[in-house]
């Protein structure tokens, strides 16, 4: 049987490395179209972002930190983390995964219908993960919660069976233990 080309570049078989998720915490001047520029890299080049979170952090020295949270083979994210260097706007990069002085923390609103006995083992799981009550009617709770991502992945999964009725996460962000500054 001869050999089929692929479809497209995204077909073209790879060897079989492991993929990962990594949260690359950067640094840019905060200025209009960075934040498109920096979409479109991922976007030109077939990455996915997970988790997109950005905000200002220094309003005199005009920077905007950016927290992404993509998945991909130590090859990719190679490459990932270096277009992030090339971009002009980019002041810093640091992979938030390898550094082991990272921390990562998300913050999720999920919302539970539920009575009887569901209701109350809803409440004893939102006490064991220290979810807050933010709101509660007789049909239903929106627990507020803080955490590593993972964290959050396994509240929902619990709540799942006891009536989850939807989530809404912030995306991840991250910081440095200790002194040093991005």
């Amino acid at each position: 049987m001869p050999d089929v080309q692929p479809a497209s570049v995204y077909d073209l078989a790879h060897d079989q490395e492991a993929e990962s998720l990594a949260t690359f915490a950067v640094l840019v001047d905060n200025e209009p179209g960075v934040l498109h520029r920096l979409v479109g890299l991922f976007a030109a080049r077939g990455y996915n972002i997970e988790s997109l979170t950005v905000a200002e952090t220094d309003r005199n020295a005009h920077t905007s930190r950016v927290t992404i949270v993509t998945r991909g083979t130590p090859h990719v994210l190679a490459q990932i983390e270096a277009q992030l260097l090339k971009m002009v706007s980019t002041r810093h990069v640091q992979d938030v995964t390898r550094d082991p002085n990272g921390l990562e923390r998300e913050l999720a609103l999920v919302k539970v219908r539920g009575s009887g006995p569901d209701r109350v083992e809803a409440l004893r799981v939102s006490d064991i993960f220290r979810a807050k009550v933010i709101d509660t009617t007789h049909e239903s709770f929106v627990f507020e919660l803080t955490g590593a991502p993972s964290k959050i992945d396994s509240f929902v999964e619990l709540m799942r069976p006891l009536g989850l009725v939807e989530v809404s996460r912030t995306g991840v962000l991250s910081i440095q233990r200790g002194v040093e500054v991005l």
